[in-house]
């Protein structure tokens, strides 16, 4: 049984393998372990049409390419909410929404299970749209996937939750935050070919360095 104070995510891929490397890295790995974050995969494979387990046909009326099933696509969606009552279902899909930090703020705090649909191909059945909440796209380009925006979205609506990053400070500093841009930020060496660290953030004057800091902020 899942921890109900940590926040479940769930992907439905036909290529749970991408996110092999993604679920192993730096924190998205260290707050699965901290029990701050739970990512499931489920393989849209699984839920194939015969001997087979086919899940894309041709499209009706012509057109190139195929498209993912419509009765593959509910089969697999109704066992995630058997299994998880309490879902948000999202479609990963270029016509959807384009996501923002605000989203990622309002998905953050869903007391929901998040279950993000990857699609390949040419794209879905249409009538998917009868069995999600809602349609989210990253940007006006095109993916063979969903998977990159996938973990897009899980990582940048993880970062807002309770310990994700450690230090609450981080978060408040982060872009976007309050609608502002970072300060520009400077490390050691000192002067890099000529390159040199502005002379306020050398000068131990802390109201002088946080005015600087909020000059280039805005």
């Amino acid at each position: 049984m899942y921890n109900l104070s940590m926040k479940q995510f769930i992907i439905l891929t036909l290529f749970p393998e991408i996110f092999a490397s993604f679920l192993k890295t730096s924190l998205i790995q260290r707050a699965q372990k901290k029990d701050i974050i739970n990512i499931e995969l489920v393989n849209l494979r699984d839920f194939g049409i015969g001997k087979h387990k086919q899940v894309d046909d041709k499209p009706y009326g012509g057109g190139p390419g195929m498209i993912i099933k419509i009765n593959v696509l509910e089969k697999a969606i109704e066992d995630i909410k058997f299994n998880n009552p309490n879902t948000y279902i999202i479609l990963l899909d270029p016509k959807g929404k384009t996501f923002n930090q605000n989203q990622a703020k309002i998905l953050s705090q869903k007391n929901k299970t998040i279950v993000l649909v990857c699609g390949r191909y040419e794209g879905f059945d249409s009538r998917i749209d009868n069995f999600i909440d809602e349609k989210i796209s990253i940007g006006d380009f095109i993916l063979s996937g969903g998977e990159v925006a996938a973990m897009a979205i899980i990582e940048a609506t993880s970062r807002l939750l309770p310990n994700f990053l450690g230090s609450e400070k981080s978060l408040e500093n982060e872009t976007f935050s309050n609608l502002k841009k970072e300060y520009p930020q400077f490390t050691k060496p000192e002067n890099y070919k000529g390159l040199k660290v502005p002379s306020v953030l050398l000068s131990g004057d802390h109201k002088k360095i946080k005015k600087w800091q909020e000059n280039h902020s805005r």
